[in-house]
């Protein structure tokens, strides 16, 4: 029940994170797509204006050149239609002097006036030379309409002939784009060409880089001109990702703070499992334990009581079966110290070893007759084939030893009922390194199982039987100490057939 509300609770946590997560990705996502075409549209604005100033320019260069020359002609008419006149105004004055006199005089005043001829012999009243002067102006304005007219198609006809490279002045260009670039908010570097229609380059910047050249942003100018004519300004950004990217940074440390508490939440759970795992497989070897302690402990102290007994003394065939019923139950007591031994190892994570010089081929050959009893209660045989030349290496007695023995160990926990029990035990030289093989003919090892043999805890299935006990603990143990001796275990079985365990270890002279 609680591992099974561990489970649901890792679950919806888990779920919960990965939502988290994924809302956190959206946003970034959404925010990351908002501003690239905030840019786009205010890149293609700047673009727009900037190709539409260099036609403004143009224009404004047509326009100046053709008032200037029709200035020059409207004031070479006005000089012939207009005269310095000389206006001559007489004013009659008169005045009394109280006596009942009357005194007047004539006051002349003369002045020139560039008053045009056609207004000065109308000799009409002010509304009329008013209209007069509006009649003129109107006239002036369908002059110049006209003279509008012609700059168009001036430029109509004459400027879309020319190149490109003559039309537009390119520093000119590159002002207009950085200036309406900052206007919409846009400070960044940029590269740009102008090209023809057909792709031939017209103009690349000083500057030019390939870098960013993926994304180009494209504008024509003189669209309005033949198509053949029109051309066309290729920008481009190289620091672009960086600059969109930019915007959701402050996103960063969020999403980095909710994949280490997803890590650390995962880890946890982890860990509990683990932990729980390791406890019950502690209660269980402790209960086992027990079990194993308590059968050996019995058999000693029945033996011990048999001893006692008079008559055993004065029988040697059984006083011997008994002492070595004694030998045999204290061997086996200390083999199972030695597992509660090498469950300490694993938690220390290191052994410590007490290494010296030992010739393996007599190390082996003393585990192989103490083991020949346990291996004869099923009916099986043992055979030794100690071929080594050179047998002496540099290993710790103790574990080097239980490395054997767990071997052979397993052989018998894992043999076949179907059959006899059959063990072999080889050692040999090559390469200046020891081999020993250790070959069954159990019930082998299937392939997807072989590979995961030595991790710790790891025990193979064996089906409907249920008579093999363990923890998964001594392949590990074997793994490890030979590892520890700077030497390598590597297995080869056939499910049905048998198992063959081949250990490397380096020869004494190469210590």
């Amino acid at each position: 029940m609680k591992k099974s509300m561990i489970w649901i609770l890792g679950g919806v946590m888990a779920f919960s994170f990965l939502i988290l997560l994924y809302l956190q990705v959206s946003y970034i996502e959404e925010i990351i797509r908002m501003r690239q075409e905030q840019f786009n549209e205010s890149v293609k604005r700047s673009l727009v204006q900037a190709c539409k100033n260099i036609e403004l320019v143009e224009t404004k260069k047509y326009l100046e050149a053709d008032v200037e020359a029709t200035e020059r002609r409207r004031m070479a008419f006005m000089d012939s239609i207009v005269n310095d006149t000389l206006v001559h105004h007489r004013y009659a004055v008169t005045s009394s002097n109280g006596l009942g006199s009357i005194t007047s005089f004539e006051v002349n005043i003369n002045r020139r006036s560039n008053i045009p001829k056609a207004i000065i012999s109308t000799g009409k009243n002010i509304p009329q030379t008013s209209k007069a002067l509006q009649d003129i102006l109107k006239e002036r304005y369908v002059y110049q309409r006209a003279m509008l007219d012609e700059v168009v198609y001036n430029i109509l006809y004459n400027a879309s002939d020319k190149p490109l490279r003559q039309r537009i002045n390119f520093n000119q260009l590159d002002a207009f784009l950085k200036s309406e670039l900052l206007n919409n908010g846009i400070d960044i570097a940029y590269h740009y060409t102008v090209t023809e229609r057909d792709g031939s380059l017209v103009y690349r910047c000083p500057d030019y880089k390939d870098e960013g050249s993926k994304k180009v942003y494209t504008q024509e100018i003189f669209r309005n001109d033949p198509p053949a004519k029109i051309g066309l300004v290729n920008v481009h950004f190289p620091e672009l990702n960086k600059y969109i990217f930019s915007s959701v940074k402050f996103m960063y440390p969020s999403l980095i703070f909710t994949l280490v508490l997803l890590v650390t939440f995962i880890f946890t759970i982890y860990i509990i499992f683990r932990q729980k795992k390791l406890t019950e497989i502690k209660n269980d070897f402790i209960n086992n334990m027990t079990h194993e302690f308590k059968t050996p402990i019995s058999t000693i102290s029945l033996a011990a009581q048999m001893l006692q007994d008079p008559s055993v003394g004065k029988s040697p065939a059984m006083f011997q079966h008994i002492s070595g019923v004694i030998n045999d139950e204290t061997k086996r007591l200390r083999f199972q110290v030695e597992k509660v031994l090498q469950m300490s190892m694993f938690d220390r994570q290191k052994a410590v070893l007490k290494k010296k010089d030992m010739d393996a081929n007599k190390m082996i050959e003393g585990v192989v007759n103490t083991f020949t009893l346990k291996v004869e209660k099923y009916n099986g045989t043992i055979t030794t084939d100690l071929a080594a030349e050179n047998p002496y290496v540099f290993v710790d007695e103790m574990h080097f030893t239980n490395v054997i023995f767990n071997l052979l160990d397993n052989a018998v926990k894992y043999r076949n009922p179907d059959r006899d029990l059959a063990l072999t035990v080889r050692t040999w030289n090559e390469s200046n390194k020891l081999f020993i093989s250790i070959q069954d003919n159990g019930i082998g090892i299937k392939k997807e199982n072989l590979k995961k043999i030595f991790d710790k805890f790891y025990r193979v299935h064996t089906g409907n039987i249920h008579d093999v006990k363990g923890f998964g603990l001594g392949l590990a143990y074997v793994h490890k100490i030979i590892r520890d001796h700077d030497g390598n275990i590597r297995a080869e079985s056939e499910y049905g057939v048998g198992t063959k365990f081949i250990i490397t270890i380096p020869l004494l002279k190469n210590e």
